[in-house]
């Protein structure tokens, strides 16, 4: 899907990393939300509250998922989950665009 259709967007961006990770949010009729984003090269640790599954729309980038031990390499496009309450790794390499789903289980 390379568009949104009927979907409020929030105006205020959500920064992170002095600005090297920023992202907008945005709110879909039965009341799910996404974010679109953009990572800057670095290293990076975020932590879940809702399941996320992170779709790779560009990029050059190294996850390491909880539980794993070895890093999963992103070039162009990919995706990858990662569990409620849990925290993952990022090395980006090049300029990352992004969009995270927050999943209610």
């Amino acid at each position: 899907m390379s568009q949104f259709e009927n979907v409020t967007a929030v105006k205020k961006a959500n920064i992170y990393f002095d600005g090297k990770v920023t992202s907008r949010t945005v709110l879909f009729p039965d009341g799910t939300k996404k974010t679109l984003g953009i990572m800057l090269p670095g290293e990076y640790e975020f932590g879940t509250d809702a399941k996320e599954i992170m779709e790779i729309l560009a990029g050059d980038l190294k996850v390491l998922l909880p539980g794993e031990t070895e890093w999963l390499h992103i070039v162009g496009e990919g995706e990858f989950t990662v569990p409620a309450n849990s925290k993952f790794k990022l090395q980006i390499d090049a300029v990352t665009d992004y969009c995270c789903s927050y999943i209610a289980e």
